[in-house]
């Protein structure tokens, strides 16, 4: 519970969002969480084994924030794990759960996601969970978990850039078309290219990664 706990408080900061460390209070842990100290620090040895934070002896334990060039590496394992989740999901997938993909982005129909870009940003974090889960193969969905948090991070520290959040909501709206059409290779392809386009988008515009 402890693990899960730190691991869910992890996922949801924004670790790529401000350039200094991030350090973590293993005393303030605990009294967040109501626990005592043994299942906190088994829980924080599990997570630096697993790469999310490493102690450094007499400072402490920080979330290990990642170069730009593992990033990048990461979005194009994501690219192409949830590219082929999109492929099953054309496949196996049931027209209700595929139907759901449209209702994320219901309240951006009548206004740009620039001006919700915090709801916008839970969406897009979302949409490609689902796409992930739509697959069905748990296999893919135990390898993504792990460097999910900080593919999550990137794409929350940098929808706000460039007009980003404008046109990923298009390249949504096709592929949410194209699974919908059971459009196998299409839905595959745009799926691919999108998250593609965000490994482009932090190797020419993230320098707060070097």
């Amino acid at each position: 519970q402890a693990y899960q706990l730190l691991k869910d408080a992890i996922a949801h900061t924004d670790i790529y969002s401000q350039r200094q460390t991030l350090r973590l209070d293993e005393r303030e842990i605990i009294q967040a969480f109501g626990v005592s100290r043994t299942p906190v620090r088994e829980a924080l040895s599990i997570l630096e084994q697993q790469g999310f934070v490493r102690t450094v002896p007499r400072r402490g334990i920080f979330i290990v924030r990642k170069s730009k060039r593992e990033i990048i590496e990461m979005i194009q394992m994501w690219a192409a794990l949830e590219s082929m989740s999109a492929r099953l999901a054309t496949l196996h997938a049931p027209d209700a759960e595929i139907g759901k993909l449209r209702h994320l982005f219901d309240e951006f129909q009548n206004s740009p996601p620039s001006e919700h870009i915090g709801e916008y940003s839970d969406a897009n974090i979302a949409f490609h969970q689902m796409i992930i889960r739509l697959g069905g193969s748990r296999l893919i969905a135990d390898a993504t978990e792990n460097f999910f948090i900080h593919v999550r991070a990137i794409r929350k520290a940098t929808i706000s850039q460039n007009e980003r959040a404008a046109r990923s909501i298009i390249d949504h709206l096709k592929i949410i078309e194209a699974l919908e059409r059971r459009d196998t290779e299409l839905a595959e392809r745009l799926t691919r290219q999108h998250t593609l386009d965000l490994a482009t988008h932090v190797e020419r515009y993230c320098d707060f990664l070097d």
